[in-house]
């Protein structure tokens, strides 16, 4: 009787491993936090490794051509582990073309004094080029980047609307908050929008992401800084391409803390007196006043809403953001078209709210800033041009 369990034992032990899918990235790479000397690599494996990016320049050599410098991403000095890798490369070069590419090794066995690995898997440098992407360069005199927001889920309406965005033509992508409804687990959020995102234009060229207020919502969103981590460590930051400061601020949800929505989780006025308090400094910043432009994304729109998120930034953010030569704010979150001129809605600067089957396009230099809606076809619907404020 032993014998036979045991050799019944081994024979289901054969079966699983045989049925057990091959170690492989299930989604990215995909790249974050893009700056003159920096950038972030994302991407997942489906089961537990080491990860690590491999950088070379963008000459006429082969990526084999030599030993490339690698990065891991570490946690105090000990290589992380994990399925989510997030590789912080630095000590780039402004305005600079690099090749890439990412590789993991599956880790099978983890001890206190043994690690055992098992297959590596990484992207293909040999039959297909390498990824690239081009560093942030604020010399530069113009910039060409693409907003969209409150998508949904509705991959359709993304892949339409950033079909064209190639690391030639567009310097970032900004995701204007609600890409998904809520986020309730990792693959919802790849079936959502990642895995379109990485697989349209995310590889080679950065999105930067404005929280909406269904990003709040659901057992990950915990996590949201994990998938998409910014500069300052929260989910209010800015950046800096060319000739244009670039203020993402985070709107919190749209109800009150207390409503029955959020079971007694909500603490977003509290977190948006801290932010207010962050772009008390921003604003008054050389940085933001020495730019030519100054844009301000943020999903809940602060105007033509009358919810209390709207009013929240509106009391808290608008008066810090008066009087400092705000240049254009973009928002969302209502689903419809809406803009206002400077020196309407109480507001000195022009403001627009995107609705979800439009991309902004913003062609911005040292002069003009260009602004240009276009729908699911590419037809323009409309456009505005904002001068430089000297």
């Amino acid at each position: 009787m032993k014998k036979w369990v045991f050799s019944l034992v081994l024979f289901l032990s054969s079966i699983s491993l045989f049925a057990q899918e091959d170690f492989k990235i299930i989604c990215g790479p995909y790249l974050q936090k893009m700056g003159e000397n920096e950038v972030t690599v994302l991407w997942i494996t489906n089961r537990e490794a080491v990860g690590w990016v491999e950088i070379a320049p963008d000459d006429s050599l082969h990526f084999y051509a030599d030993t490339r410098p690698t990065y891991y991403q570490s946690i105090n000095g000990r290589k992380a582990i994990g399925r989510l890798h997030c590789v912080h490369v630095s000590g780039l070069e402004p305005g600079t073309t690099y090749r890439y590419r990412v590789l993991s090794k599956e880790v099978t066995r983890h001890e206190d004094y043994f690690v055992q690995y098992g297959h590596a898997t990484g992207s293909d440098v040999y039959l297909r080029t390498p990824y690239r992407f081009t560093t942030f360069d604020t010399r530069k005199d113009t910039i060409h980047c693409t907003v969209v927001n409150d998508i949904h889920g509705h991959n359709d309406i993304q892949k339409a609307l950033l079909a064209n965005v190639t690391a030639q033509k567009t310097d970032f992508v900004i995701f204007n908050g609600d890409m998904a409804n809520h986020l309730s687990s990792e693959t919802q959020i790849i079936e959502d929008f990642l895995q379109t995102a990485t697989e349209t234009f995310a590889a080679e060229t950065p999105f930067f992401f404005a929280r909406g207020n269904h990003e709040t919502r659901g057992q990950l969103a915990y996590e949201f800084l994990d998938y998409f981590p910014s500069p300052t460590g929260e989910t209010y930051y800015t950046f800096r391409d060319g000739p244009a400061f670039f203020l993402v601020l985070d709107g919190g949800e749209d109800k009150p803390d207390d409503d029955i929505e959020y079971h007694g989780l909500g603490d977003y006025d509290r977190y948006r007196d801290e932010e207010a308090r962050w772009l008390k400094d921003v604003v008054a910043s050389e940085a933001f006043q020495q730019a030519a432009f100054r844009v301000v994304i943020m999903h809940v729109s602060p105007v033509n809403d009358s919810w209390h998120g709207a009013l929240e930034t509106r009391r808290k953010f608008i008066p810090l953001l008066n009087g400092h030569r705000v240049d254009l704010m973009l928002c969302g979150h209502t689903h419809r078209f809406y803009y206002a001129p400077a020196g309407q809605d109480g507001c000195d600067f022009p403001l627009l709210i995107n609705p979800t089957e439009h991309a902004v396009d913003l062609d911005i230099s040292t002069q003009q800033l260009h602004l240009r809606l276009r729908d699911t076809t590419g037809k323009t619907v409309k456009t505005f041009s904002f001068d430089a404020k000297h």
